[in-house]
């Protein structure tokens, strides 16, 4: 495995059955740095795109509005859910810590299903 394409051929780090603890560094054009970070990714709408083999002009990548026709977004002022993504997250990790199941104010079956 070449150190410069480490990121586009081993791109999954995390198993699907885990919490996510690591991911790829990615720096401000969004491409990979090749370093790996030890700790969740907050979340961003971001897609990293290989590096043309040349570049004339050096850009920047475009920022696009996520609006889906519904008018909640404009050039001006962009409707943005991520910081709301990262507050569920930090309450879903702080429901997760909780020691006792009695804690977590489920049915006894759901806390069955997720002891499992």
């Amino acid at each position: 495995m070449s150190d410069d394409n480490r990121f586009f051929e081993q791109p999954v780090l995390n198993s699907p059955y885990e919490y996510p603890e690591q991911h790829w560094e990615l720096d401000d054009q969004g491409q990979p740095t090749q370093q790996i970070v030890h700790r969740r990714r907050p979340a961003e709408f971001i897609t990293p795109i290989p590096k043309p083999r040349k570049r004339k002009v050096e850009t920047t990548q475009q920022h696009m509005i996520f609006d889906e026709g519904k008018g909640l977004s404009t050039e001006e002022q962009e409707y943005d859910p991520t910081s709301n993504i990262n507050a569920l997250r930090s309450l879903v990790d702080a429901w997760r810590a909780l020691p006792n199941p009695n804690q977590w104010q489920v049915t006894p079956e759901t806390a069955r299903l997720l002891q499992h």
